[in-house]
């Protein structure tokens, strides 16, 4: 399961009794694998401060999550045909996520512990904010290339009804050149071809004689040219049509053919040239982003911990990870084990018709010890 439970109880002798019954009971119980998860001491700087600082973190958890997110659908988006392999590269610090988050250490020399604790999440904030600008510009860049791509691509499929022709035709297809003299592209259905052949001549006066031939054709029908005099194109259109043959309004231009292909060319050669690069800058900030959100984690189990605990810092964290099927019971462990922390919450928890006047409480979301979830299956 890729889900982590974080929580921290006080660090006096009573409290780490009551964690080493939590670990004795989850262990015997197989509800979860537990660590301690080691944070640093920071500069706590005033209770008011810490209020502010609560706020700010619960906003930049979620914006980092999201981030996280988006650079994961944008590793699947980018490697398209190989996407079953994208979670390869959703790596922290070259180890999986799960390996990273389990054996967590703090990165003193990226958040020095040291700073005041304002400068550590205005830090990892402007890291964050600048990985989303830079990933905006690449996609951006990157999808619009995908999409134009796309666009060509999308030319070349279809019926002879709509698709591009250039790819079809040539040079030699044609009468150019000729005041007189023009060649027509017209759609016989498949049923249809003896009658073609058979009429196509007298469909209209001035018709060259022996001028079609089939160039190509898909499911429903074949693509014919046919030399006629520009002055009966009208007249030739209209009985082509009383036929069932429809002419395919289309003018041989080499120039244009040649933009187009030169265009395709380009436009393969520029993705082919930015998907390496972007990848590599995708899997690195990932990693970064990733990173950074768990750091985010723990300084917010140090600010909630300092703010329902008190001072002086004393308290010690906990990384739980949830067997399958058994966060009920896990849930019922840690608020039977923790309840005396704060006995008002606990008892309404443990007892959903016990009513607090004045006290509203959602079990779903209040807990009498600090708890914050990582859920990596959102990566999966």
């Amino acid at each position: 399961m890729s889900e982590f439970w974080l929580i921290s109880a006080p660090g006096d002798k009573e409290n780490l009794q009551a964690l080493e019954r939590m670990n004795t009971v989850t262990s015997k119980s197989n509800l979860s694998y537990n660590t301690k998860f080691m944070i640093p001491d920071f500069k706590v700087g005033t209770l008011d401060s810490l209020v502010g600082l609560s706020d700010e973190l619960g906003k930049l958890d979620a914006f980092a999550e999201s981030l996280i997110r988006r650079m994961a659908q944008s590793v699947v988006e980018v490697m398209e045909d190989a996407k079953g392999m994208a979670q390869e590269n959703l790596l922290a610090n070259g180890v999986d996520l799960t390996s990273f988050v389990t054996h967590f250490e703090w990165d003193m020399a990226k958040y020095p512990a040291k700073q005041p604790l304002v400068s550590v999440v205005d830090t990892v904030a402007k890291q964050l904010a600048q990985i989303e600008t830079d990933l905006k510009s690449r996609m951006v860049s990157y999808n619009t290339l995908k999409t134009n791509l796309e666009n060509l691509e999308r030319k070349s499929m279809g019926n002879l009804f709509t698709r591009t022709l250039s790819d079809i035709v040539s040079k030699e297809d044609f009468v150019l050149d000729s005041e007189y003299l023009i060649t027509l592209l017209v759609i016989v259905p498949k049923q249809s071809y003896t009658q073609w052949q058979k009429t196509y001549e007298s469909l209209s006066d001035m018709v060259v004689p022996r001028s079609t031939k089939l160039i190509a054709e898909d499911n429903e029908g074949g693509l014919f040219t046919v030399t006629l005099f520009r002055k009966v194109i009208d007249d030739f259109k209209t009985k082509a049509k009383e036929n069932k043959f429809t002419v395919r309004e289309y003018y041989y231009d080499e120039k244009e053919i040649k933009r187009e292909r030169e265009e395709m060319s380009r436009l393969l050669s520029d993705k082919k040239q930015q998907y390496g690069p972007l990848l590599r800058w995708l899997k690195v900030n990932f990693s970064e982003a990733f990173i950074a959100w768990i750091h985010i984690k723990a300084l917010r189990v140090f600010v909630e911990s300092v703010l329902r605990y008190g001072l002086p810092v004393n308290f010690q964290a906990v990384l739980l990870q949830p067997k399958k099927s058994s966060t009920k019971r896990l849930r019922e462990v840690l608020n039977s084990v923790f309840r005396h922390l704060d006995q008002v919450a606990a008892a309404s928890i443990l007892d959903a018709s016990v009513e607090i006047p004045g006290l509203q409480l959602n079990s779903q979301d209040y807990f009498p010890y600090v708890y914050f979830h990582i859920d990596l299956s959102l990566l999966d």
